[in-house]
């Protein structure tokens, strides 16, 4: 108990050291958080470049700005890739990836290497707080059979949480601190130590009954995004063929002040997050000897979307009578989502690359990703246009597949001949406008 009442302790008062391993688009804005909340604050990554642009004070995420790296580095805040530096630490954080394998499986790698790297260095009295989303019971199988084969005892001498990761990029409603935090725990101790490490970081912690709880809402979270995202490109590939605008409808049921929440078509799904998550649960449930065939078919609807929206290019274009083969395709935004720099499963890529199989020719213009990023997956040797260097004439169809807010989305009405849009960013069609 001593030892629980001596973190809670280093935690209310802000003495504790806060490492947060794993500095990409969730443990960076929560490193930076612990830092404004003013805790000593280490950030770890095997990124040595991530390590070397933080401790000079610059940002590689877009929506972060650099002048928040040079404050949390002004308050202490260094990186590194020294996994034994955790010891320093009196709270572990751990946001790292949980992708998908070739077989739709679970990947939880960088977990797993992640605890055998900090494990050789803990000590008495700290936490671990495990973020990254994945199925129900990842926190007990993974984290906590890994510290007590460190002769660790879970709620006694160490405490191990999961708080599952919500930050949303490029939202500008909500920041780390204003989004609720949810902490489930290994035992009641552990519960009393999570609550206590992030409650002076975030205005609202919500405590759970069990990690395993928090570990699903995480997925409930996104596969209720990923399901109704599904349903809503049903409708639209059903309203395309029956001559109706899908975004009047959307807009015309949000009127309903009860019962209907609207959720908007796209080209597909993009992310981290929710082209992956559901799987994460329906890969757990077949051991339960559950198929959750719900959330595989709208996974099957949202991965046929850049199918979709190819075909409709292609039709378009031989209504124009050009082949889709040698036409130069311009793609507007290749990020995931509008106004952020994540090229993580995004759909436009998926549909850049359906589009150079057919032998299009493409370009693209996305001012967030400047230069097409390395990937292990996709792979294009080209960097953005600007709308400004653009040769309309030389360009047959443009793609809005990322409804950026910096485009100048009147200048390429008026100098495209063809628009093929994702997005229902223009609010009418025309005839040289084609929604998808």
């Amino acid at each position: 108990m001593s030892e629980l009442v001596e973190l809670i302790h280093r935690l209310s008062n802000r003495t504790a050291t806060i490492a947060a391993v794993g500095l990409g688009y969730a443990g960076l804005p929560l490193a930076l958080r612990f830092s404004e909340a003013g805790y000593s604050v280490l950030g770890i990554d095997i990124d040595l470049n991530k390590v070397k642009e933080l401790n000079v004070g610059r940002s590689y995420i877009k929506h972060i700005p650099s002048t928040a790296i040079q404050s949390a580095v002004k308050n202490g805040f260094c990186a590194t890739s020294e996994f034994e530096q955790v010891a320093k630490a009196d709270a572990i954080i751990i946001c790292v990836p949980t992708p998908l394998g070739k077989h739709r499986e679970p990947d939880l790698s960088y977990i797993h290497s992640t605890i055998a790297s900090v494990a050789p260095f803990l000590k008495p009295g700290q936490i671990i707080s495990l973020e990254s989303t994945t199925y129900p019971g990842t926190t007990e199988e993974i984290i906590q059979s890994s510290v007590e084969a460190h002769g660790f005892i879970v709620g006694e001498n160490i405490f191990l949480v999961y708080s599952p990761e919500r930050e949303d990029p490029g939202n500008s409603k909500f920041e780390t601190r204003t989004i609720p935090k949810l902490v489930g725990g290994i035992t009641p101790n552990c519960l009393k130590a999570g609550v206590a490490l992030y409650e002076s970081a975030v205005d609202q912690v919500i405590p759970m009954s069990s990690a395993r709880a928090a570990e699903m809402t995480k997925l409930l979270e996104n596969i209720h995004r990923a399901v109704n995202i599904g349903l809503v490109n049903e409708i639209k590939i059903v309203s395309d063929r029956m001559g109706i605008d899908v975004y009047e409808v959307i807009r015309a049921a949000a009127t309903k002040p009860f019962g209907f929440t609207p959720y908007y078509p796209g080209p597909g799904l993009g992310g981290h997050c929710i082209p992956i998550d559901p799987f994460y649960l329906t890969w757990k449930a077949r051991e339960y000897g559950i198929n959750t065939r719900f959330i595989e078919l709208a996974g099957e609807v949202n991965r046929l979307m850049p199918e979709w929206v190819v075909a409709k290019i292609t039709t378009a274009l031989n209504e124009r009578g050009k082949p889709i083969s040698k036409s130069h395709i311009l793609v507007l935004g290749i990020a995931y989502k509008k106004d952020v720099d994540d090229v993580r499963e995004s759909a436009s890529i998926q549909i850049m690359e359906l589009l150079r199989d057919r032998q299009a020719k493409l370009s693209y213009c996305d001012p967030y990703v400047p230069v097409f990023p390395a990937m292990r997956e996709h792979k294009f040797d080209m960097k953005s246009l600007t709308l400004d260097e653009v040769d309309w004439s030389e360009i047959d169809c443009v793609l809005i597949a990322t409804n950026h807010d910096v485009f100048d989305y009147e200048l390429v009405a008026s100098s495209a001949s063809l628009i093929v849009d994702t997005r229902g960013v223009y609010s009418k069609v025309s005839a040289n406008i084609v929604r998808a």
